[in-house]
C-alpha cells in the first residue's frame, strides 16, 4: 500500500505528470477535436480531475498515462456530444455556406444584365458599363466619354432609374367590378 501524500507531495506528482503527459494528451485531443485552444481546454480539465483523484494515482498499479489518456478521450467525448458543441465558435461563421468562386455567378449575373442594359440608350448604358462593370470613378468616366461630371451623375441616375423599373413587378390589374346594386354617379370635381 503507498504511503498517504502530504499537500506539497501531491503538488509535485502532479507536476509531474503534468510535464511528462500533458504535451502528449493537448496533441491527443488535439487530433480529436481539431482545435488547439479546445484541446487545451480539455487538458485543463483532465489535470483537475487528476489533482481531485491524486492520491488514487499515486496507489494505482495500472498505467497513469493511460488514466490520463482514457479521461482526456471521455471529456472530448462529452464536449462532442452536448449541444454547445453544435452552436457559434468565436470566430467562425457558420450562418452561410462557403462560396466557391467557379464562375457561376458571374455566368448568371451577365445573363440577367445583357438584356437589361440593352433596353438602356448608348449613352445611358456607357455610364453604367463604365461606373459599375469597369469600376471607374464619376471623374474618369466623365473624361472617358467627354462630358461633364454632372451629366455622368444625371445619366447614372436616370439609367437605374429604368433599370429598377424594368424589373420591378408590374402592378396587378384591379378585380373587375362585381355587379350589383348601382351607386349613383360621382360628378366629377370642377375648378372654382
Amino acid at each position: 500500500m503507498a504511503t498517504p501524500l502530504t499537500e506539497t507531495s501531491r503538488s509535485e506528482l502532479l507536476g509531474t505528470l503534468m510535464r511528462e503527459h500533458r504535451d502528449a494528451l493537448v496533441s491527443y485531443a488535439e487530433k480529436m477535436l481539431g482545435d488547439r485552444g479546445l484541446a487545451e481546454d480539455v487538458v485543463q480539465e483532465t489535470v483537475i480531475r487528476a489533482w481531485r483523484n491524486i492520491d488514487r494515482l499515486h496507489g494505482m498499479d495500472g498505467s497513469v498515462r493511460g488514466w490520463l489518456f482514457t479521461v482526456t478521450r471521455n471529456l472530448v467525448i462529452d464536449w462532442v456530444r452536448k449541444p454547445h458543441a453544435r452552436r457559434e465558435a468565436v470566430g467562425v461563421t457558420y450562418s452561410e455556406p462557403v462560396a466557391r468562386a467557379d464562375g457561376t455567378d458571374a455566368v448568371h449575373d451577365a445573363l440577367m444584365v445583357r438584356p437589361l442594359l440593352d433596353r438602356l440608350s448608348p449613352e445611358h448604358r456607357a455610364v453604367l458599363v463604365h461606373l459599375y462593370l469597369c469600376d471607374r470613378s464619376i471623374n474618369e468616366t466623365a473624361g472617358l466619354l467627354g462630358v461633364p461630371t454632372g451629366t455622368v451623375k444625371s445619366r447614372q441616375h436616370n439609367a437605374l432609374r429604368k433599370l429598377r423599373e424594368a424589373v420591378r413587378p408590374a402592378p396587378a390589374r384591379p378585380a373587375p367590378p362585381v355587379p350589383g346594386p348601382r351607386a349613383e354617379a360621382v360628378p366629377p370635381c370642377t375648378p372654382r
